[in-house]
């Protein structure tokens, strides 16, 4: 039964309540067990006197605190023992998936931060306690549960989407090795192609007017201070005019020698002289060797050869200069690339999450083997993160479940009760007050109107006394 005004119910004692080697029994007070309304609706144990019974120091009870992360309500389970062990298993369940969600939280803290560090105790400490908190929530037995499905919904989405997060950073772990590989390949493969990219988008300058290759933008254009380009028109153009002297040099030089020729075997023949008996040269000799030297005067023979000489000098000195300026300028290039490969290379220092994530798909991607390995791996974390909801509403409805819908539907009635009782006294306090200030309503009101006669009365009666005074001093006025 119910006492309304301590809020307490009475319920009868069972043999379970009376078991002295139940650390959970209440303590039977004549007959009966009295204990206030708990949170879930059930009966706690009191004392007779309505005061809770203090607890007995025990020493530290693991099952009891494995229970605990189920949210059971220990003074109601004592009604149904057997199921102890029940609720025991699956607040371990929840206990083995906060550590898992913990190492999850663990590696990816520390693949975060690329190194292990005590920092990351600090996000993993709050995941796990978080999830241990969830979880808890998640299994906490709800009274008519199976007559809400929205909820049950609401909770498995809940625990799946929580499994999904949980599972990724496991997955990345066991894939560890193959990832930093391929990662490894993809880091090598983009420092090879922006070497290539740097070479080719910065050819050594044939000219001043050297044309950008085509797909090359300023991200693989370097910037230099003096180019081997510089001097190449200069050159070019020395060349050219060296080719075509070198011709006219050479087409005089083979007219010179054909007419030296022709003087050299002409002069071999001597003629003599009758008068003097002596030998002298023929007169063709003599007008040949003037045709060579007037060839030679009048196509400067010499003084082509003498410029084309210098020519060359001018030449050879141009592409020293040219093999000097080419050899700093591959020595600045090649700096220069070093440098842009390094700045690459500090941004590869450490693999980030996101990174691990693309090289995992890649992996998986064309090998229908791996593919299906780590969606395994996924579904299995996820499974087993699911794994406490799962066992609780798939188990089903418990005697304790039943118990604890009965008795929370017994304390909404005793509530409502309650209020319709606290509703009924406080209409008829409402009432009392009600009536005793209309009687003192209608108190006042006869007082102020025995008041109003009397006043109306006594007034009459002075006027009455002052008309027929008046009309005594008018008779004695007349009578005078």
């Amino acid at each position: 039964m119910t006492d309304f005004l301590t809020n307490r119910v009475t319920v009868p004692g069972t043999a379970g309540d009376q078991d002295a080697g139940d650390d959970d029994a209440g303590r039977p007070v004549n007959g009966r067990v009295t204990g206030r309304i708990s949170e879930h609706g059930t009966a706690t144990r009191g004392t007779g006197d309505g005061a809770p019974a203090p607890a007995a120091p025990r020493p530290f009870d693991g099952a009891r605190r494995l229970r605990a992360l189920t949210g059971v309500d220990e003074e109601l389970l004592t009604r149904v023992r057997y199921e102890r062990s029940k609720y025991t298993a699956l607040g371990g369940v929840v206990l083995g998936t906060s550590v898992i969600a913990a190492f999850s939280m663990w590696n990816f803290a520390t693949e975060a931060l690329g190194r292990v560090s005590l920092v990351a105790l600090v996000p993993t400490v709050i995941w796990m306690l978080f999830v241990l908190n969830l979880d808890r929530w998640l299994v906490t037995p709800q009274p008519n549960a199976r007559r809400r499905v929205g909820p049950l919904l609401t909770r498995l989405l809940i625990a799946l989407m929580l499994g999904a997060v949980i599972a990724e950073p496991l997955v990345l772990r066991i894939f560890q090795t193959a990832i930093e590989e391929r990662v490894a390949d993809e880091r090598t493969d983009t420092i090879d192609q922006l070497r290539t990219n740097l070479v080719r988008c910065n050819p050594v300058p044939s000219t001043t007017q050297t044309v950008t290759p085509e797909g090359c933008d300023r991200t693989y254009v370097l910037s230099f201070g003096k180019t081997p380009g510089e001097r190449a028109e200069e050159l070019t153009a020395l060349r050219s005019d060296t080719t075509a002297l070198q011709k006219r040099v050479d087409r005089d030089a083979t007219r010179l020698e054909a007419i030296d020729s022709e003087v050299r075997d002409e002069c071999r023949q001597l003629i003599r002289i009758a008068a003097t008996g002596l030998y002298q040269r023929t007169s063709e000799c003599l007008r040949l060797r003037d045709k060579a030297q007037d060839y030679r005067t009048t196509h400067h023979t010499d003084e082509n050869e003498k410029r084309l000489a210098r020519m060359n000098s001018r030449i050879s000195k141009i592409e020293a200069e040219q093999t000097v300026s080419r050899g700093a300028f591959l020595k600045t290039r090649a700096d220069g690339i070093e440098g842009r490969l390094n700045e690459e290379r500090a941004k590869q220092k450490e693999i980030g999450v996101l990174e691990r994530m693309r090289a995992l798909e890649q992996l998986a991607t064309g090998n229908p083997v791996l593919f299906v390995g780590i969606w395994l791996v996924r579904l299995l974390f996820i499974f087993l993160d699911v794994l406490p909801v799962l066992v609780k509403y798939l188990s089903g409805e418990s005697a304790y479940d039943r118990m604890l819908t009965s008795a929370s539907n017994s304390a909404v009635k005793i509530h409502d009760e309650e209020t319709r009782f606290t509703e009924r006294r406080a209409m008829a306090n409402l009432e009392i007050a009600q009536d005793a200030i209309e009687q003192e309503v209608r108190r006042h009101r006869a007082e102020s109107e025995a008041a109003l006669r009397e006043h109306t009365a006594a007034m009459n009666i002075r006027v009455r006394q002052a008309v027929n005074a008046l009309e005594d001093e008018l008779r004695r006025s007349s009578t005078v």
